[in-house]
C-alpha cells in the first residue's frame, strides 16, 4: 500500500503544481526536504540513538528489562502471541511504550527502533513485516500518551485559563485510537491480502519460502512461542549471545545488596525532593508568585517533563553499577549501533519527506480541504480543523504550526483550539513512524501497518471532536 501512496503523492504533486502554477515551489521543496531528512533529522538522530541504545544496554545488563517484561507479561503475550515471553523484544517494546506514555519523544524513537531490530531476529521473511511488527507500529501510531505536554504548553503560553483541561479529553481520545489501531491490525492480518504466506503458498519475489510462525510445514499449528521460552532458538537460527534468554548476558549482573538498596532509596528520595521543588515549592518553604501557586497541575506536568530524562539517564547507569555491571564499557557497546541505524534509515526518510513536501508545496492539502468541506459541513465536522487533520499523519512540525495558528486565530479557550489540542495529543505522524521503524530493519513490504495506522488516526480525530464537543461544547 505504501508504494501506491508514495507514487500517488509524487504524481499528484506534479499535476496539482502544474494546474496551480507552483511547479517551481514543488521542485524547491523536494530538495529542501532532502536536506531536512539527512541533515536535520537522520544525522542528529545518530547521536540520540547512540545515547539511548547505550542506556538501553545498561538496562538489559542490569536485568531491568526482564523485570519490566515480567510485570506486563500477560498483556504483552496477548498483543504479541508470536513473540516468546522472555525474548528481548518484549522489554524493548515496553520501554518504547513507557517513553511514549510519558511523552519522551527523543527516547521513544531510539527505543522503538531497537524494538524493531529485536523483532527482526524472529522474522523468517527478511523485508516483509511480521504480525508483531505491524501490531507494534499500530500501537505507536495510535499515540499512547498520558500527558500531551506540547499541546498543554502551547495553550498555556497563549494565555489559556485552564490549559490542563485537554489532558482528560486527550487520554479518552488516545484510548479510542489505540483500541481502534489494535483492533484493525488484528483483523487485517487475517485477510487474504495481508495474511502471511505459508510454505505451500507463493511468497514475495526474492524472499525465500519460510514457514509461518506457529505453523508446521504440514499446516498444523505448533507452539513456537512456548518452545522458545525455554530455548534460545528463534526462526532462522539462534539468538546472539548478547540477547539469548537465559545466557550469561541476560543474568551476568550480581544481586543488589543492602548498601545498593540504601543508595537507590536515597537516589529516589532526591528526585522526590526535586519534584516537590518544581511542582510544589511552597511545601519546601520556597517563595512563589501567586500565578504559579494557582496552577499546581501544570507545575506537576512540567516537573515530570523536566525530571524524566535526567532520572532515566542517571538511574539506569547507577542501578547497573550497583549490580557490578561495567557501565562505561557496556554503554559504549550499545551506543555503537546508533550511527549505523541512522545511516540505514536515510533512504526511507528521503523518500517519504520528499513526497510529502512536494504534495504540500503544490497545494494538495488546500485542494483536499476544499473538496471535503461540503461533506464535512453536513456531518458537523469543524472544517477549520481539516488542514491540521490532513497534515497530522504526514508531518509533526507541520501539524504543530497549524495547531499554533488555530490557537492564535480562535483563542486558547475556544472549542476549535481545545479540539485541535486533543487531536494533537491523541494522534501521531504515521508515515514518519513507519518510514523510520521499518527503514531501520530494511522492511519494504509493510503489509497492513499503513491502513491500521491511518484507521487509528481517523478514529482518534473523530473521537477528539465528539469528546471535546461533549466536554466543552
Amino acid at each position: 500500500m505504501l508504494n501506491y501512496i508514495w507514487l500517488g503523492l509524487i504524481v499528484a504533486a506534479v499535476l496539482i503544481g502544474a494546474i496551480n502554477g507552483s511547479l517551481e515551489a514543488v521542485s524547491k521543496e523536494a530538495f529542501d526536504r532532502v536536506e531536512f531528512a539527512v541533515m536535520k533529522l537522520a544525522l542528529p538522530l545518530a547521536g540520540i540513538m547512540a545515547l539511548w541504545l547505550g542506556v538501553m544496554r545498561l538496562a538489559e545488563k542490569a536485568g531491568l528489562i526482564q523485570i519490566l517484561a515480567q510485570w506486563l507479561r500477560p498483556l504483552m503475550r496477548w498483543l504479541f502471541p508470536d513473540v516468546p515471553a522472555k525474548h528481548p523484544a518484549m522489554g524493548s517494546m515496553l520501554m518504547n511504550m513507557a517513553a511514549n506514555i510519558l511523552g519522551l519523544a527523543n527516547a521513544a524513537t531510539p527505543l522503538g527502533i531497537r524494538a524493531m531490530k529485536d523483532l527482526e531476529t524472529l522474522n523468517p521473511r527478511p523485508g516483509v513485516a511480521t504480525n508483531a511488527m505491524c501490531t507494534f507500529l499500530a500501537i505507536n501510531t495510535s499515540s499512547i500518551q498520558l500527558i500531551p505536554a506540547t499541546a498543554v504548553g502551547i495553550l498555556a503560553v497563549n494565555g489559556s485559563s485552564n490549559p490542563s483541561a485537554i489532558v482528560g479529553t486527550a487520554i479518552l481520545a488516545t484510548m479510542c485510537s489505540t483500541i481502534a489501531g489494535i483492533t484493525a491490525v488484528k483483523l487485517l492480518e487475517k485477510l487474504p491480502g495481508y495474511r502471511l504466506a505459508t510454505v505451500a503458498e507463493p511468497v514475495a519475489a526474492g524472499v525465500p519460502p519460510a514457514v509461518e510462525p506457529g505453523v508446521s510445514p504440514g499446516g498444523k499449528a505448533v507452539e513456537v512461542s512456548r518452545r522458545s521460552e525455554t530455548s534460545s532458538e528463534v526462526p532462522g537460527g539462534k539468538m546472539p549471545p548478547s540477547t539469548a534468554v537465559g545466557t550469561p548476558a541476560a543474568t551476568e549482573a550480581t544481586s543488589l545488596h543492602v548498601i545498593g538498596k540504601i543508595v537507590l532509596f536515597l537516589f529516589m528520595g532526591f528526585f522526590a525532593w526535586a519534584f516537590l521543588r518544581v511542582a510544589f515549592p511552597g511545601l519546601l518553604g520556597i517563595e512563589t508568585t501567586a500565578a504559579v501557586k494557582d496552577n499546581g497541575f501544570i507545575r506537576s506536568v512540567n516537573a515530570v517533563s523536566l525530571l524524566s530524562i535526567p532520572f532515566l539517564l542517571s538511574f539506569f547507569p547507577l542501578y547497573a553499577a550497583l549490580r557490578k555491571v561495567k557501565v562505561y564499557e557496556e554503554f559504549v557497546e550499545g551506543a555503537k549501533e546508533g550511527f549505523q541505524v541512522s545511516v540505514m534509515i536515510i533512504p526511507y526518510l528521503v523518500a517519504i519527506f520528499v513526497a510529502i513536501g512536494m504534495f504540500r508545496a503544490a497545494g494538495g492539502i488546500e485542494m483536499l480541504t476544499s473538496a471535503l468541506k461540503p461533506v464535512l459541513d453536513l456531518v458537523g465536522f469543524p472544517t477549520e480543523l481539516l488542514p491540521m487533520c490532513l497534515v497530522r499523519p504526514l508531518s509533526g512540525s507541520g501539524t504543530l504550526g497549524l495547531f499554533t495558528d488555530l490557537v492564535k486565530e480562535f483563542g486558547p479557550d475556544s472549542l476549535i483550539a481545545l479540539t485541535g489540542a486533543t487531536i494533537f495529543g491523541s494522534t501521531e505522524t504515521t508515515f514518519y513512524v513507519i518510514a523510520v521503524y521499518f527503514g531501520a530493519v530494511n522492511v519494504r513490504r509493510t503489509r497492513h501497518a499503513v491502513p491500521a495506522g491511518l484507521i487509528a488516526d481517523a478514529v482518534g480525530i473523530i473521537a477528539s471532536v465528539i469528546i471535546c464537543r461533549l466536554m466543552f461544547g
